[in-house]
């Protein structure tokens, strides 16, 4: 092979390899920015997301405090007139009824948290976590034993509540909740307690190694409902 065919075999090596870096180096510095942007538009979303919170806090705690006035000043209103101290009563019953005050009184607490499990290829991981349908028979099942009033993580349940799946969480009234899952419920603390049975949900989820502690307790406080009750077709009969 001649130097001129040599050099020219060199110098188109070193070429395509000096081309070959530089379309590395585009990409890497691409693939770097692209990264660098990404976290720019995550951190902006998530300080507007803790923004919006904090006013939605805000908010509550306003709202709250106006209720506690309102309630003063029905309380002032009525205290000398026997009918409307009974109306005012009643509609307090109602309130308690359903979920619109907080409440207290005896009853359980359970705690069920997705499996700490390695899962395997001879466990189905789904068999290691929390569902949706799990929640909704440990409610079914503290309503059918007597419970008076339901919380879960703090989320009031009433009669428009959802509790619907979500990944890897659970929707509750359209807020956002992980394991583990707190679930209040004030009623007698022995037939709650009786969820705990052999043969019941709560029995069954220990079974699939998943974390279950229940126990009882005589002075539990249950939130009331902070989002808006609205029945579109339910009307009172004259």
């Amino acid at each position: 092979m001649t130097n001129k065919k040599i050099i020219s075999l060199v110098i188109g090596i070193m070429c395509f390899a000096l081309t070959a870096g530089i379309c590395i180096q585009i990409k890497t510095v691409k693939n770097y920015n692209s990264k660098i942007s990404q976290n720019y538009e995550e951190n902006n979303l998530r300080t507007e997301v803790l923004k919006y919170k904090e006013k939605y806090d805000n908010m509550l705690k306003e709202i709250e405090e106006i209720d506690k006035k309102l309630q003063q000043e029905i309380e002032i209103a009525t205290a000398n007139n026997s009918e409307l101290e009974e109306v005012n009563r009643q509609i307090n019953e109602g309130n308690k009824m359903i979920g619109l005050s907080e409440v207290s009184g005896p009853g359980v607490i359970i705690v069920v948290e997705d499996s700490d499990m390695d899962s395997s290829a001879d466990i189905d991981s789904s068999n290691l976590i929390i569902h949706d349908i799990d929640i909704l028979k440990i409610v079914n099942e503290l309503k059918n034993a007597g419970a008076e009033a339901i919380s879960i993580n703090d989320q009031r349940i009433v009669l428009t509540t959802a509790i619907i799946c979500g990944g890897n969480i659970i929707n509750i009234n359209g807020e956002r909740i992980g394991s583990p899952f707190e679930i209040k419920a004030i009623g007698s603390p022995e037939a709650l307690a009786n969820l705990s049975r052999p043969g019941g949900i709560l029995s069954n989820l220990k079974d699939k190694d998943i974390g279950v502690h229940l126990r009882k307790d005589n002075n539990i406080m249950i939130n009331k409902y902070s989002g808006v009750l609205n029945f579109k077709y339910l009307s009172s009969l004259k």
